[in-house]
């Protein structure tokens, strides 16, 4: 895997709304015949999103490929959704953007860092464990199951 050191990262603002909601769409399509609907990704809304959440944007040639929205709590940050433009899959830019993720948990003074995908998402699954992250646990979630699971780093 080979990861393109054309990538540069930047913070969102409220002007990439709507390329963050398309990305997320096309991102997450691929999904929907998976699991019968639209991933609740697909639904949020960015405007709202990107004005209470950090977004960390994935730029090459001055295009948005990639996101991650995280949210801190007093132990841990937690990953809202990151997710790569279906065309710049396959780059590792999932891993730079979950790898930038744990510089803010570190610079935050967190120590973990939680998420929660769809058992349907088994590419995803794997991924976060490729990482290093573990299943904390499962719950039933509108006939699927959603997987939480979580990392610990050093400080």
């Amino acid at each position: 895997m080979t990861i393109d050191s054309s990538i540069r990262f930047r913070a969102a603002d409220a002007a990439d709304a709507a390329a963050i909601r398309d990305i997320v769409r096309a991102a997450y399509a691929k999904w929907v015949p998976v699991i019968g609907r639209e991933p609740l990704p697909m639904r949020a809304d960015y405007d709202k999103a990107v004005a209470e959440h950090p977004f960390d944007l994935a730029i090459e040639d001055k295009r948005i490929v990639g996101l991650i929205e995280t949210i801190a709590h007093d132990d841990h940050l937690w990953i809202e959704n990151v997710c790569v433009a279906p065309e710049a899959q396959g780059k590792g830019i999932g891993r730079l953007l979950l790898q930038r993720a744990e510089g803010k948990a570190r610079e935050a003074g967190r120590h973990e860092l939680r998420l929660l995908t769809n058992g349907a998402f088994e590419a995803n699954v794997s991924l976060y464990k490729r990482q290093g992250y573990s299943v904390d646990r499962e719950e039933p979630f509108m006939n699927g199951t959603t997987v939480y699971m979580s990392k610990r780093i050093a400080g």
